[in-house]
């Protein structure tokens, strides 16, 4: 028995260590220590809408790229930082709500995307890569360009952090300060869509949003700060990533939707009652009134 048990676990165990696993851990706690401070402002502005429309671009920019032959995370975040700054721009004529505007972007640019793809015959693409991640297939290069990209996105989060927090509570306020709100939820916006080009390959576009909002909101069950929550939710993110592959490799799952998975299930778990509530900043506080 011993003998058949040694057989059979030996060949998982070592799997584990494999080369390939250990740049996964690497660039799926690399994005989630990035993802959870954005995520943070994404559920205090509800602007969960918002993250679906810019990972829903995202097709459009690997369209473009390979009708165009150009660097893909590149081609991806032009697209998504168009798609902000058109949204800003609607936003400001006023004609039509917010979220009709972020449902006609989302989905329009998920089908002009789907059509330009369909019309490059001559090129194979997998889809399902792009639209479901694979963290697996994660090289050096990448896992460099999401440490770089990453340090970038959290330099830029902490240098907004006073107008951002500032705005959520209360714009009137930050603008009377001269914080220039506009300015900074532009550049949130310009930051998400760095996060979207370098997180594509991962967890892929439709599960990114996921990632953004599932550790934010269960960090929201334990932080009294909003700095503690930001920190919380890139721990959190970061337990769901390696808790998610090493359930892929046991169960032989999609790593990017197994991700997604393990995230949920400490979201559930925050929800139990034996789960102690330490408190709510006022960021939080004015979300769950307005």
């Amino acid at each position: 028995m011993m003998a058949i048990i040694t057989a059979t676990t030996m060949p998982r165990v070592s799997a584990m260590f494999d080369d390939f696993f250990l740049r996964a851990i690497l660039a799926g706690v690399g994005l989630a220590l990035t993802t959870g401070p954005l995520g943070c402002f994404i559920i205090w502005r509800r602007m969960a809408y918002f993250g679906d429309t810019i990972s829903h671009s995202a097709l459009l920019g690997v369209a473009l790229s390979l009708l165009f032959q150009l660097n893909l995370t590149l081609s991806v975040f032009a697209v998504a930082a168009l798609v902000s700054i058109l949204l800003l721009f609607l936003q400001r004529r006023q004609a039509l709500s917010a979220d009709a505007l972020l449902g006609i972007l989302s989905h329009a640019t998920l089908a002009i995307g789907l059509v330009i793809v369909a019309f490059m015959s001559w090129v194979r693409i997998d889809l399902i890569a792009f639209l479901f991640g694979d963290i697996l297939a994660v090289s050096p290069s990448d896992i460099a360009v999401i440490w770089g990209g990453g340090i970038f996105v959290l330099a830029g989060i902490a240098w907004l952090w006073r107008p951002l927090l500032a705005s959520t509570v209360n714009p009137e306020l930050a603008e009377a300060e001269g914080l220039r709100p506009e300015r900074a939820r532009l550049l949130f916006m310009l930051l998400m869509a760095v996060v979207i080009a370098i997180a594509m390959k991962i967890v892929g576009i439709l599960l990114i949003t996921a990632l953004l909002i599932i550790p934010a909101a269960t960090a929201r069950r334990f932080a009294a700060t909003p700095e503690t929550m930001a920190i919380f939710a890139s721990l959190l993110g970061a337990i769901a990533v390696v808790g998610g592959l090493f359930g892929s490799l046991r169960y032989d799952t999609p790593s990017g939707p197994s991700i997604v998975v393990a995230a949920l299930v400490l979201f559930i778990i925050s929800l139990l009652p034996l789960v102690r509530r330490s408190g709510t900043p006022a960021a939080q506080q004015r979300g769950q009134s307005s």
